[in-house]
């Protein structure tokens, strides 16, 4: 059998395919190897940015599987929930840019998935939803804490308690996502920003997103420009600053190392 997730790498670029079909569905084994994934690039310093889509063109993700959950067994919906927010939040934490070309569809975690991303971009035909609550469920992989973050309390509201569902567009004009594109050409579009992200030293990259990331926390205008300054002073720890330096000045594309 195919793996649940795919895994392809384009230069400094890792592309995961979601492929479970009919509507990449996610699953004990696809979350687990999800963690193992991302945390094997995390490793692997020549990997700079991760591009995540779904296999076909009718499904980015459908969520969780609701077979999962028709005993209601409480131990197996502990085991699954946990996994979700592990699974997910390791994809948050990518050291690197993260980019979800949403070719299709994005339901509960499969809308969940593309919010731990850093960055979406949606085809035209696309429509998100957290339907949760409407089979007795809620969302468990960051829904309830990302949606808010993205859109505001309004929306997420509108979203998690009415069960509404968005189209591209409306989703593009509510932050949900930052780009919709024609159909078949989300991962077209995806490649060329992670490609952008590729061009900026990933060093400084992994501390940015820490730094934007950071602002979520509540912390204060002042701890977070002192966080700023700290990490700006450990750049100087890094080659990658001093060959970004010195090929600006040298007037030549700089090579990075991630170090």
């Amino acid at each position: 059998m195919s793996d649940p997730i795919q895994l392809e790498k384009r230069g400094h670029i890792a592309v995961l395919t979601m492929n479970n079909p009919p509507a990449n569905t996610w699953t004990a084994d696809s979350l687990n190897l999800l963690i193992e994934i991302v945390e094997n690039l995390n490793a692997d310093k020549d990997i700079f940015a991760l591009v995540l889509t779904g296999q076909g063109e009718k499904f980015f993700s459908a969520g969780a599987d609701l077979k999962a959950f028709a005993d209601g067994d409480k131990a197996n919906a502990n085991y699954l929930g946990q996994l979700f927010g592990q699974a997910f939040s390791a994809l948050t934490a990518f050291r690197g840019v993260s980019i979800a070309a949403m070719n299709g569809y994005a339901m509960g975690g499969g809308l969940e998935v593309a919010m731990s991303c850093d960055i979406r971009i949606a085809e035209e035909h696309a429509q998100m939803a957290l339907p949760e609550a409407t089979v007795g469920l809620l969302p468990c992989g960051g829904g309830t804490q990302n949606l808010p973050w993205l859109v505001g309390e309004g929306w997420a509201k509108r979203m998690i308690l009415c069960g509404e569902r968005v189209k591209a567009d409306k989703a593009l004009e509510i932050g949900l996502v930052e780009e919709v594109v024609p159909t078949g050409k989300s991962l077209e579009k995806a490649l060329e920003l992670a490609e952008g992200a590729c061009g900026q030293s990933p060093s400084a990259v992994a501390r940015c997103k820490k730094l934007v990331m950071s602002a979520r926390d509540g912390r204060s205008h002042e701890d977070g420009w002192r966080m700023e300054r700290e990490l700006f002073v450990e750049l100087f720890s890094t080659e990658d600053q001093r060959e970004g330096v010195n090929a600006f000045l040298e007037k030549r594309k700089p090579e990075w190392k991630n170090r």
